[in-house]
C-alpha cells in the first residue's frame, strides 16, 4: 500500500503533538492544537487527528481530555536545543552576563522537521514588547543561530559593547551606522556605530506561548 501523504494542517498539528509531549510529558487537548494551528472548530481537529491515528501516526482514547499518544508510524526525530537565557525585545536593557558565553540552564526538545541537526542553535526567551508586529511577544521563545553576521533585515541578536545592553531587532547597516529597527510603530530606531555593535545570533524559528504549559512554532524564512 502506497504511503499516505499528510495535508499541511495534519503535519502541523503532528509536529506540535510531538513536541506538546515531549516538552510536557503529558499530550494536549483538543482545544490546545486548535490553538496552536489556528483551527477555530473542534470537530475540524477531531476531524484530522482521526486521520493522524487512521495513518498510525497517533492512537486515541476517546472521551479522555488527554487521551492522544504518538503512534508507531511516527518516527520523528527529537533536537535537543539549549535555553540559554534571555533577550530584551525593549529599548535596550543593561545585561552584562550578555557578553559571555552562554551556559544553559534548560533544554527545549523540537522536531528534526523544524530545526534540523541543530547544530549551532540556542533559545532565549523573550522580554518586553519592541518586536510584537513581528509576532513575538514577551514571554515567546525564539530559537536562534549562533552567528556574527547577519543581512539587512535579519531579525537578530545584539550586544552593545559601550553600554554593556542587549536587545532582540532588525539589523540594518546604513553606510557608517547601524540601525537596529524595533517591530513597534511606538518605539524609534536605535542608532549605533558598527564598532559598537556584536552580532550574536540570528533568529531562525518563534515559539509563540499559547498558555502557560505550550508553545506553538513560526519558522522565519532565511
Amino acid at each position: 500500500m502506497a504511503q499516505s501523504k499528510l495535508s499541511s494542517r495534519q503535519e502541523d498539528m503532528l509536529t506540535f503533538i510531538t513536541n506538546f509531549i515531549s516538552q510536557n510529558s503529558y499530550p494536549p487537548t483538543i482545544r490546545e492544537i486548535g490553538k496552536a494551528c489556528q483551527i477555530t472548530s473542534t470537530s475540524v481537529v477531531n476531524y484530522n487527528l482521526n486521520k493522524l491515528q487512521d495513518e498510525g501516526y497517533i492512537s486515541r482514547m476517546m472521551r479522555v481530555s488527554r487521551g492522544i499518544q504518538l503512534g508507531k508510524r511516527n518516527t520523528r526525530t527529537l533536537v535537543q536545543i539549549p535555553l540559554a537565557g534571555r533577550i530584551f525585545a525593549s529599548e535596550p536593557v543593561l545585561f552584562p552576563e550578555a557578553s559571555v558565553s552562554y551556559a544553559p540552564d534548560e533544554i527545549i526538545n523540537l522536531t528534526q522537521d523544524l530545526v534540523g541537526d541543530g547544530k549551532g542553535l540556542f533559545a532565549l526567551e523573550v522580554r518586553g514588547d519592541s518586536m510584537i508586529d513581528a509576532m513575538i511577544n514577551d514571554g515567546d521563545v525564539v530559537i536562534m543561530k549562533q552567528q556574527v553576521q547577519v543581512n539587512n533585515g535579519d531579525l537578530a541578536a545584539i550586544w552593545l559593547i559601550d553600554t554593556e545592553e542587549t536587545t532582540l531587532k532588525y539589523f540594518y547597516l546604513e553606510d557608517d551606522k547601524v540601525r537596529l529597527q524595533p517591530a513597534n510603530p511606538t518605539m524609534d530606531a536605535i542608532y549605533a556605530h558598527p564598532s559598537t555593535v556584536r552580532v550574536q545570533g540570528k533568529v531562525m524559528l518563534i515559539l509563540r506561548q499559547i498558555s502557560a504549559q505550550s508553545r506553538t512554532s513560526i519558522k522565519i524564512d532565511d
